[in-house]
């Protein structure tokens, strides 16, 4: 594909709240380092900030980030505040809070509700704002996430806080979270041979809910990404198109249904190209279906 007339927008807009944001974002797990979480190998810095100016030049609007995106020496909110501060007008930038990480980068147990304003306020420091755009409260083991979110509400009507979504979550959880506040987005994984999420997502699409995918093209190898192979499948597919098969992962998410939003990641200025000219590929109706056809790979 031609990746130098290509734009983010050309994927269409959605609003998140009352913020638009071109389809087609960024997500900044991958910015700190070769692989996520990686304390031994640094990334660049100065090749972060590029990609990252390089990201909004291409029409990205929608970043997403999180305080337990760091490795030794980098840290994502760092580096988009370096790299894009002051902020465009247009920018939305999304957060994660819920998990964390000790300074040696070892997991730490879920935040407790009360533990929540200390991972916002902590957010909000790196990234050098006095709000957040959009919060998630990413879940992991609970069944019910009402006194989590609850407290986020709480924040949101302080005003450190815009808009709210809920990642990693289970079908039960959205109504939970809507009996408190508005959820704005939803952020599960999905993508081609992971579709496990499919009823969320169309549980979204019926209420006007964003969906959110994440690990939409790095396949079976999550936070490493892909090793080089893909599925025959998704190879066929870009042969025909002459696009890679990261082009034809996010094209078939973007497809899902006009409420799904991509936020691939890259460290890497051509591979970020390639990734935003997938927002102008558009997949047959036959080819939608091969890959709909494919077996989870769970």
């Amino acid at each position: 594909m031609n990746t130098t007339t290509i734009s983010a927008s050309d994927a269409g807009t959605w609003r998140l709240g009352d913020l638009t944001v071109n389809r087609m974002g960024f997500g900044a797990m991958r910015l700190t380092g070769s692989a996520a979480f990686d304390l031994g190998t640094p990334s660049d810095r100065e090749r972060s900030i590029a990609v990252l100016r390089r990201a909004v030049e291409l029409g990205v609007n929608h970043i997403d980030t999180a305080a337990f995106y760091f490795s030794r020496l980098r840290s994502a909110n760092e580096l988009i505040n370096r790299a894009l501060a002051p902020y465009p007008d247009d920018l939305v930038i999304a957060t994660k809070v819920g998990p964390g990480r000790d300074p040696s980068g070892e997991w730490l147990p879920l935040a407790r509700p009360d533990q929540l304003r200390g991972q916002v306020e902590e957010n909000l420091r790196q990234l050098g704002r006095d709000h957040l755009d959009l919060v998630y409260l990413r879940q992991a083991g609970l069944d019910s996430i009402a006194e989590h979110f609850g407290a986020l509400a709480e924040l949101r009507e302080a005003g450190l806080i815009r808009h709210l979504g809920i990642s990693n979550v289970r079908p039960e959880h959205l109504a939970q979270a809507q009996a408190i506040a508005p959820v704005v987005s939803v952020q599960n994984r999905y993508g081609i041979g992971f579709t496990r999420s499919r009823g969320q997502l169309r549980t979204c699409g019926e209420q006007g809910v964003a969906f959110v995918p994440f690990f939409a093209i790095a396949g079976d190898g999550r936070e490493k990404g892909t090793s080089g192979t893909d599925l025959e499948e998704v190879l066929a597919v870009a042969r025909a198109h002459g696009a890679t098969p990261a082009q034809v992962r996010l094209a078939w998410t973007l497809q899902q249904g006009p409420h799904v939003l991509a936020i691939p990641g890259t460290g890497n200025p051509d591979h970020l190209a390639e990734n935003v000219a997938a927002a102008a590929l558009r997949l047959m109706d036959e080819e939608m279906a091969r890959l709909d056809a494919l077996a989870d790979a769970t």
